[in-house]
């Protein structure tokens, strides 16, 4: 029998996957969108109880200190999901901010369990073949919050937000190795403490999948992010790659000869289904069109550009 590519993918990436690399800061009080509309890339001003966004939060410098999925889980409670990794620093550095605003800020994660739900286990609840909702769409199941993810090789994916000590959602178990894989397939970067400090948030392609907002009010950051946009500042973009040796995060891309200087830098990486390593990295656009690449030295491993799952914006 032949399988075709989407049906071997989907065989592959279907279940359910515990995300332990993940964590949850809760921001609760009358003004808590207010407070993180006045500190993230997004807005949620404006945010409902059917949508999630997908955000970052900047330094002054407009780079990405943390990325989260936040969503209102009640009218006066914001959650952010993050890299667990950098979640305590960015959670002192968001309370520096407060000031007089009517939200306090805490660590929720042992409140919740964070599942990644993927192809067949999303499609137990919708027969259709693509994604149950649009990305960043949140629908409620009791207590659970479940949020729709950009897919992975056309396989739908979703973020299952469980208060602790509730049933974890139905599917055959996903090996963490493999959701990992999905989310370098989605092309959605989740900033981790290796690359802190290292992008504005266009670097990892936020602007082209709702990571960004251009008429919203002021952010940490504003100015630069604003400026890499409307001015065609921007000289580096999120690419997907194949290699077959391991990468890591916060490992170096240089162009093969050419010791000069790196050409960009590995955000995510996991283990290819299929044989090797892909990851997201954030490139040069000139060199990531115009020669090949190499990981962490000129004459390293080669890397391989693979087509991104989604369309760039046109630059403003």
């Amino acid at each position: 029998m032949i399988i075709e590519p989407m049906q071997e993918t989907i065989q592959i990436l279907s279940g359910v996957a515990q995300l332990t690399h993940l964590g949850i800061i809760r921001v609760a009080g009358a003004d808590a969108a207010k407070f993180v509309h006045s500190q993230l890339t997004q807005d949620f001003a404006l945010l409902d109880t059917h949508q999630a966004r997908l955000a970052a939060f900047c330094s002054a410098k407009g780079r990405v200190q943390a990325s989260f999925i936040g969503f209102k889980n009640t009218d006066t409670e914001i959650l952010l999901v993050c890299s667990l990794d950098v979640l305590q620093a960015t959670l002192k550095r968001l309370s520096m901010f407060v000031m007089r605003a009517k939200a306090t800020l805490s660590d929720a994660s042992a409140e919740f369990t964070l599942f990644g739900v993927a192809g067949h286990a999303v499609r137990g609840r919708d027969t259709q073949d693509g994604p149950a909702l649009p990305a960043w769409q949140l629908l409620r199941d009791g207590s659970t919050t479940i949020i729709s993810l950009y897919p992975a090789g056309g396989i739908a994916r979703e973020l299952w937000v469980v208060p602790a000590g509730e049933s974890a959602p139905a599917g055959a178990p996903l090996p963490a190795a493999v959701w990992d894989w999905g989310e370098v397939a989605s092309g959605i970067a989740t900033v981790s403490q290796p690359v802190v400090d290292a992008f504005v948030p266009q670097m990892l392609n936020y602007e082209s999948v709702g990571g960004v907002s251009f008429k919203k009010g002021c952010y940490p950051g504003q100015e630069v992010v604003a400026r890499s946009q409307f001015r065609g500042t921007l000289k580096r973009r999120a690419y997907l790659v194949h290699a077959q040796v391991a990468m890591q995060a916060g490992q170096e891309v240089f162009a093969a000869g050419d010791a000069s200087q790196p050409v960009g830098l590995i955000v995510q990486s996991a283990p290819a289904p299929h044989g090797g390593f892909e990851a997201i990295a954030a490139l040069q656009v000139g060199a990531a069109s115009g020669g090949a690449l190499r990981l962490q030295s000129e004459s390293g491993a080669p890397l391989d550009l693979l087509p991104l799952p989604y369309q760039l914006l046109e630059d403003i």
